[in-house]
């Protein structure tokens, strides 16, 4: 298995160990990052830095390491990977590796806020109502607003407006922006898992009660049969492969869509506590060994979770032999 990005990701890295084990396959843990100071790269079994997205020798990078590590399976865990990725799947899959994640343009789909909810107007599915610039004006929509990039990441660049000198500000202060109606909330993510086949295994929601960094720090499980029907319709409609991510906000009880993001979720460690144990899935299914999928909303609701930073400590020899990883 092979993670591009790995980032912060050590408890989704954790949880595909723990399914190993569980099912008594043989196998390694492959991470990638730009930098050796990745956290992931100290639960991984073997660490690449490779370089930067942008770096036409990136791809290049990854498919060697494909090819002399005997890579199954690739999973992007960052939005910006995911395009770069979906767009070669062609010669990662000549090197023996399926790339989870939807086709080239359901990718474009999710990663472009205003063709997803595009997308989710044309299915019928709820979406909070949306405006590009050179139309929010002319709608004259009530305050407050929510503004960020089309193709943002990780919440960076969105902002709460309140009145039109906000708006005003933040319309040349955020790079190509798509401008929403504030919906009061709660939150709610959803984990959807899919199959490198497209078929959606399950649906596992959870409600977002503090967030860090765009990512959940406390949530707790809960179930919603209509949440559920809308994630499984949005992921036939990017032809999702893989895990994904939809979220959607509660106004009046009442779920409207806003996102889609083509990756594992920051909080699937939760879904995965639940017992929608995704990693023991895709494992399983990699191998050929027969698994049984539970009935949609079987997995443990109210279940809560609650984070906190953990460190790792690395001499000046490790780091410079992690560094000195690249696969070739």
């Amino acid at each position: 298995m092979l993670f591009t990005s790995a980032g912060r990701r050590v408890e989704l890295l954790r949880a595909f160990r723990r399914a190993y084990r569980s099912l008594g396959l043989k196998g390694k843990i492959l991470a990638t990052d730009i930098q050796p100071l990745a956290p992931a790269f100290q639960v991984a079994d073997s660490a690449f830095v490779v370089p930067r997205l942008s770096d036409p020798e990136y791809v290049p990078a990854l498919l060697e390491i494909v090819r002399r590590q005997k890579v199954a399976l690739v999973f992007p865990l960052i939005d910006p990977d995911i395009p770069i990725l979906a767009g070669s799947k062609q010669a990662f899959e000549e090197c023996g590796a399926k790339v989870m994640t939807p086709p080239a343009d359901g990718v474009e789909t999710a990663r472009d806020k205003w063709k997803t909810n595009w997308m989710y107007r044309e299915m019928g599915i709820p979406a909070a109502r949306s405006w590009l610039p050179e139309d929010v004006r002319s709608a004259r929509p009530e305050f407050p607003l929510f503004i960020k990039p089309r193709r943002g990441s990780a919440g960076q660049g969105a902002f709460r407006v309140e009145n039109q000198r906000q708006l005003e500000f933040f319309l040349t202060y955020v790079d190509d922006p798509i401008i929403q109606e504030c919906l009061p909330g709660p939150e709610i993510t959803s984990d959807v898992v899919c199959s490198a086949g497209g078929e959606v295994w399950a649906v596992v929601s959870r409600r977002r009660i503090e967030v860090r960094a765009g990512e959940v720090s406390k949530g707790v499980t809960v179930w919603d049969e209509r949440i559920t029907r809308r994630c499984v319709e949005a992921a036939r409609g990017i032809r999702a492969a893989g895990p994904i991510t939809v979220q959607c906000m509660l106004s009046e009880g009442e779920p409207f869509f806003t996102e889609i993001n083509a990756r594992f979720g920051g909080g699937c460690p939760l879904g995965i506590a639940a017992g929608v144990n995704s990693p023991k899935w895709y494992l399983a299914d990699a191998a050929e060994l027969p698994m049984k999928i539970p009935p949609m909303g079987a997995y443990r609701q109210g279940l809560s979770i609650t984070r906190y930073d953990e460190s790792f400590f690395l001499t000046e020899e490790k780091i410079r032999r992690i560094g000195l990883s690249s696969g070739r």
